[in-house]
């Protein structure tokens, strides 16, 4: 069974992976590297104090502790009890992989760190914000970062959805964790059905 779904894995990999051009190379190349980000999640930041005023800071240090769940479970502790080799440093696809600026990676990619990271962000911080536009948004960010990565040659499909996993059950154990403190966040909404983003 895990046979064919490693096959079925490759192959849609190979498949998406091929869909490119040079001007792609550069947009995802750039939009891949996390530094990058770093202006959206000054602006996310801004949001939450100019909603939350000085009790933004439980809100901000929320979305820290999820980046760094999500990024501890899916690169310090999955990837390396997986071990599974990200296709750009598999032999047996030498040669059909597109790779961009001689880009590989680390050596094991399940599960993709790329999309826990921005997948438990954006689950957690809509559900927060719970503003149509910004759900919309903060999802396709988060989609785009992560198809980069297969686009790159750097993550199958299955690293994409084990990081999706990964970093939605990071947003849901902060979700929770505020949940049990209220007081301190004046307007946040407090029924667990207020963890489903906006749409």
């Amino acid at each position: 069974m895990m046979n064919v779904i490693n096959t079925w894995d490759t192959s849609l990999f190979l498949f998406l992976n091929g869909i490119h051009n040079p001007y792609f190379d550069t947009f995802m190349f750039l939009f891949s590297n996390k530094w990058i980000w770093v202006p959206f999640y000054a602006s996310v930041i801004f949001l939450a104090v100019k909603a939350w005023k000085k009790q933004s800071l439980i809100i901000i240090l929320a979305l820290v502790l999820c980046i760094v769940i999500a990024d501890q479970v899916s690169s310090g502790i999955i990837k390396s009890l997986v071990e599974r080799p990200r296709p750009s440093r598999e032999p047996s696809l030498e040669g059909l992989v597109h790779i961009v600026n001689n880009y590989r990676g680390g050596r094991f990619g399940f599960v993709s760190s790329h999309a826990a990271n921005a997948f438990g962000f954006a689950l957690l911080s809509s559900s927060l914000f719970r503003r149509k536009v910004y759900t919309i948004f903060v999802f396709l960010w988060a989609a785009t970062a992560s198809y980069s990565r297969i686009y790159l040659g750097v993550h199958y499909p299955l690293d994409i959805a084990g990081g999706i996993i990964v970093g939605f059950f990071a947003a849901w154990l902060c979700r929770m964790l505020l949940s049990i403190i209220p007081w301190r966040v004046p307007n946040m909404p407090k029924s667990r059905s207020a963890f489903i983003p906006v749409l």
